[in-house]
């Protein structure tokens, strides 16, 4: 396929409804990535934690989908041959950055409900992560982005019960399920952000 068939396979609407599927899936899965993310968020502040309109929806909820449906798309270019520039798509997870808005505006909010500078830091961890089980690019790149997302293992393990409270020690069940609770999180979100960099597939799958 030349380039300019490719360009026009892409514009069909033949493949914007081949598209659809692979979006709204991704855009479901995203939805309940981050509405499961909420709940840690809300576990973490405890049952007093204040949730608003904006800042559930529009910090967390919105982006999750935006997020999940980019990831969709990158596996639809991904089947149907590959995308020049397609593994920018890997930066998905960048939508998050919208929880610093709250912060820009009062710092102090960013404490508030549960989001905090921690959840802001999981979209960087996908992406690492997603670059480090994709099998590309040279190992030692790789085993260094791994750091970031297994560091959240030992981080929450010395931290849960500062930051959560006593009951959140991993040597109790509340405390150890805590702590799946967001690590399956994280692992899920890692290997989500790989399917930018997997090799495409189907016609003109030589390129990317």
């Amino acid at each position: 396929m030349t380039t300019s068939e490719a360009a026009v396979a892409a514009t069909s609407p033949v493949t914007g409804r081949r598209a659809a599927g692979p979006v709204a899936l991704g855009g479901l899965c995203g939805l309940a990535w981050a509405a499961g993310l909420r709940g840690f968020m809300a576990l973490v502040a405890g049952l007093e934690h204040h949730t608003t309109w904006v800042g559930t929806f529009g910090w967390v909820l919105v982006p999750g989908v935006v997020t999940g449906a980019l990831l969709g798309w990158a596996e639809h270019l991904r089947r149907t041959g590959g995308r020049r520039h397609r593994r920018w798509l890997a930066c998905a997870p960048l939508t998050f950055l919208a929880l610093f808005v709250p912060g820009l505006v009062d710092p102090g909010s960013l404490l508030e409900g549960g989001i905090g500078g921690g959840a802001i830091a999981l979209p960087l961890m996908g992406m690492a992560g997603g670059y480090a089980l994709s099998g590309r690019g040279p190992v030692w790149a790789r085993v260094l982005a791994g750091l970031l997302p297994l560091s959240a293992i030992p981080n929450w393990a010395l931290t849960a019960a500062t930051v959560g409270g006593a009951e959140f020690a991993l040597d109790t069940p509340f405390g150890a399920w805590a702590a799946l609770y967001l690590w399956s999180f994280i692992a899920l979100l890692c290997t989500a952000c790989t399917i930018p960099h997997r090799r495409p597939t189907g016609p003109a799958s030589g390129r990317g």
